[in-house]
């Protein structure tokens, strides 16, 4: 299928489910972590259980956090968050399911009932006990070479980024939305993702299940490119620049 084809197929489709992953953010200057020099080559993880019995590893997952927090405080939202953002403006999207925590599809416009963000947010802060949220900008400014992890002001439990950490249960609300949408999507559009990620990369092979027309946008190949409808390799902002302009005509 060609690119023209695919515009005309989705052009007035109103049942359209994007999926994305961290190469659609690399254009806007979020690194991937996993790639040589990233955060997580520099870093061994922080699991879970072990956030919660030892201040050691809560101080050792402040300081990695903070340099994801630095990296993220100034980049911007880049063609392909817009163009997703522009579907639920014109009444297309059914909804956004995101492996990333940037949260640059909601600077881009993308509203909070049309996003689920399954590995969630590091643009906010949460405590573990009471899970008031905090912003985490005056938090990270606490966090020089000494330092005590930080508690929460109203009932002293752990505060901790609002993010998904390595052997901490996936968010079950944010699970059932995402394969409710992945079930009901008469298009399934993958942006950026490599698809190895479970259980995140089980969606769009349930979309196609359920009878979606699946696209595969990614610069390399993914283990579901067989099994798409349309694929495209390349530069995630040079296939928005081309898709735009063709669903406007007509």
């Amino acid at each position: 299928m060609k690119l023209e084809e695919f515009a005309q197929q989705i052009r007035r489709r109103r049942d359209i489910v994007f999926f994305t992953g961290a190469g659609i953010s690399t254009e806007s200057g979020v690194p991937d972590f996993r790639s040589p020099g990233g955060i997580w080559t520099r870093f061994s993880p922080v699991y879970y259980s072990d956030f919660l019995d030892s201040e050691a590893e809560r101080i050792r997952y402040w300081k990695m956090k903070r340099e994801t927090h630095d990296l993220y405080k100034n980049v911007q939202p880049n063609i392909g968050h817009y163009s997703i953002a522009a579907f639920e403006k014109r009444g297309q999207l059914l909804g956004l399911i995101t492996q990333n925590v940037d949260g640059l599809h909601g600077l881009a416009g993308v509203s909070p009932e049309k996003m689920v963000e399954l590995h969630g947010t590091d643009r906010k802060v949460s405590c573990l006990s009471c899970v008031k949220e905090f912003d985490p900008a005056p938090i990270y400014e606490t966090i020089k070479d000494n330092f005590t992890p930080p508690l929460c002001d109203d009932c002293g439990g752990l505060l901790k980024p609002a993010t998904v950490s390595f052997g901490q249960p996936m968010p079950p609300a944010a699970m059932k939305r995402a394969q409710g949408w992945s079930e009901a999507a008469g298009v399934f559009i993958v942006v950026g993702s490599s698809l190895v990620v479970q259980p995140a990369a089980s969606f769009p092979v349930i979309a196609k299940q359920s009878g979606a027309m699946l696209a595969v946008i990614n610069r390399d190949p993914t283990p579901l490119d067989a099994l798409a409808d349309y694929a495209y390799k390349g530069a995630i902002g040079e296939f928005f620049k081309e898709l735009n302009p063709l669903l406007l005509d007509g």
